[in-house]
């Protein structure tokens, strides 16, 4: 029988405990996985509890409690704290999401902190996202146009830009790129080198959408391939786990309709 066991150096082992909350009635643990690859040594979970008496709501603002007052050498990214950069997407009790947006009280119990998953880790909550952004050039996020500069903006209908943002704001054009979608797929972990993922499909049909753009069959030549577009299956977890609440596997069926209307 086949057995399958991680290397060595990459099994997690138990790192310290921390109680800082000194008996506090509003007490909670946060599990955090710890590695510095330049090290040498093992992944490990460090816990810290903490009084939540004493920081906001947010498991980003516990980890950056954690940070400020127990443990400076934890290393995360960070920066808009409202839900907008994508800085801070991590995994969070077993769900990719983003650490500003999720309220503590929605996790029972301990509170078990990853980076997001199937990518390499810098350090610690940092995961290198050097090849999703090279996927996302790829794309050429920007628009292109053949016909003469206007003398003002190009405009656009309601109707037209509705396409973009939504009726409910969650259109593709909402995607702040923090990647939640794209490590939740199991046809990219499989596939990454070649399939696009979620994030960056998301993103090539907001551009296909646009009326404003007039590469549309440049575009679509671009995905027309049986890994890029095609490893989708549906699984829809990137759907299931978008912190924004946008719908990717929608957009992929979108791009795919397009591609057998124009065949």
């Amino acid at each position: 029988m086949a057995e399958f066991k991680l290397p060595k150096n990459s099994e997690i082992q138990t790192g310290q405990s921390v109680d800082v909350a000194k008996g506090a009635k509003n007490a909670r643990t946060f599990k955090l996985y710890r590695y510095d690859p330049d090290s040498g040594e093992n992944p490990r979970f460090d816990s810290y509890t903490i009084d939540l008496d004493q920081c906001g709501p947010m498991v980003l603002d516990a980890i950056l409690y954690i940070k400020n007052n127990v443990d400076s050498g934890v290393t995360l990214r960070r920066s808009c704290r409202e839900g907008i950069c994508g800085s801070c997407a991590m995994n969070i009790d077993g769900s990719n999401t983003l650490a500003c947006l999720k309220p503590i009280e929605e996790v029972k119990g301990e509170v078990q902190i990853t980076p997001l998953p199937h990518l390499p880790v810098i350090k610690d909550l940092v995961p290198d996202v050097n090849h999703l952004a090279a996927q996302y050039a790829l794309i050429e996020p920007w628009m292109k146009t053949d016909s003469p500069m206007p003398t003002r903006e190009r405009l656009q209908s309601p109707e037209d830009a509705e396409l973009l943002n939504g009726s409910d704001g969650k259109g593709p054009a909402a995607c702040i790129l923090c990647f939640c979608c794209s490590t939740a797929c199991p046809s990219y972990w499989w596939n990454g080198d070649r399939f696009l993922g979620p994030s960056i499909l998301l993103q090539a049909y907001r551009w296909i959408a646009d009326t404003r753009d007039e590469a549309t069959g440049e575009r679509l030549d671009q995905l027309e391939d049986p890994f890029r577009l095609y490893r989708c299956h549906t699984i829809m977890n990137c759907t299931k786990t978008c912190p924004k609440g946008l719908n990717p596997a929608k957009a992929i069926a979108e791009i795919k309709k397009l591609m057998v209307a124009r065949s």
